[in-house]
């Protein structure tokens, strides 16, 4: 049996088509995947992304047991603030990438990638020492995510606090959207301006309507998963399971700016990611822009100078930049800008060159 999350009853009112997506029942499109892109590119989309994990740390010793597991710097949060980071194994393989709210002194979340709620909570446990409370309530939470350069203009229309003022990786826990208490950050996974908005289950299906018919005039429209999946690859942020896995570091996948190997505490994978910042990692995360006709797709063989010098891990044709474009996990030999590559396609090696990322980027 799929999981289904609290919005499931609302897909076909709203014309969603659903897919297995990791075991949950999710909506692939509402429209068109292009028409959801452009949305989000050019007004707003509104997604529903309450499969994700939610992860509750409490006691004392909150901050160095989150110190010891994930590489970004947790001490530098200030209550009300989120940072991206990863959490690794020893040998600087991901376990998963995540955001870390603070929510108060010695209060923090985890949000995490759905497939990986268990084991996530699992390590989690097996690495508690002192006083620590790990609590899954990925069950109790729904979350919502409205993305696109209108949708400040949205959210303010149904807020009962000025969330205009939130900067980026900042959130508010004590909001109202409409009569409905949540926490609402100024995050996202598209490459626009956004916020996500997180609430008990059984509110998410009042936000969700308040939203879209407050936003209608000003282009909102319900987005699946397949316009999420070309939107945060256009702007180069990494989905777990292709861009990063326990056999690929954040170094490796371009998201070293979350691995703080400076910092004081020691955590898994430290030693190594180190010395991948330091010396450079053998492989590396590029973009590919194919020049022969063909997409790339995600697995597909990449040759250089007649070897196999990786693969690709995301790839398709770019609905912003018309272009067949894809990310690549390539020797670093093979990674120089304008460098000719092969990608191997239906047993075609047809040719591509190395091109710069992210593909797309917002204009401030």
């Amino acid at each position: 049996m799929l999981k289904r999350t609290p919005l499931f009853d609302l897909y076909k009112e709203y014309g969603g088509k659903t897919i297995d997506f990791g075991g949950w029942e999710l909506p692939v499109q509402f429209s068109s995947i292009k028409e959801e892109h452009e949305a989000v590119r050019t007004k707003a989309g509104l997604f529903d992304v309450s499969h994700m994990g939610e992860v509750e740390i409490t006691g004392t010793d909150s901050l160095p047991f989150l110190q010891k597991l994930l590489t970004n710097d947790v001490s530098t949060l200030k209550e009300g603030g989120a940072h991206y980071t990863a959490m690794c194994y020893e040998d600087g393989g991901t376990i998963d990438d995540l955001l870390v709210y603070k929510k108060a002194v010695n209060v923090y979340m985890l949000v995490i990638n759905a497939a990986n709620i268990d084991k996530d909570v699992d390590w989690m446990n097996q690495h508690i020492e002192g006083d620590v409370s790990v609590r899954n309530v990925s069950d109790e939470i729904a979350l919502l995510a409205l993305q696109g350069p209108k949708a400040e203009a949205i959210i303010k229309q149904v807020a009962d606090i000025d969330l205009a003022g939130l900067k980026p990786f900042t959130f508010r826990d004590d909001a109202a959207i409409g009569s409905v208490q949540a926490l609402v950050s100024r995050t996202g996974y598209t490459g626009e301006d956004g916020f996500e908005i997180y609430c008990r289950n059984e509110g998410a299906a009042y936000i969700w309507k308040l939203l879209l018919n407050t936003g209608k005039d000003s282009g909102l429209v319900p987005c699946g998963l397949g316009a999420r999946d070309t939107l945060r690859f256009e702007a180069k942020l990494p989905l777990y399971g292709q861009e990063l896995s326990k056999d690929i570091t954040p170094i490796e996948a371009g998201i070293g700016f979350a691995v703080k190997t400076n910092k004081a505490s020691d955590f898994f994978g430290k030693a190594v990611l180190a010395s991948q910042k330091e010396h450079g990692a053998d492989r590396k995360l590029v973009g590919l822009e194919m020049i022969d006709k063909g997409i790339p797709r995600h697995g597909y063989a990449v040759y250089y100078q007649g070897e196999q010098a990786g693969e690709v891990t995301t790839g398709t044709q770019s609905p912003t930049l018309k272009k067949n474009v894809g990310l690549a996990l390539l020797k670093k030999e093979a990674c120089a800008l304008d460098t000719v590559v092969e990608v191997e396609i239906r047993n075609k090696r047809l040719k591509a060159k190395i091109v710069k990322t992210p593909f797309y980027k917002r204009q401030p």
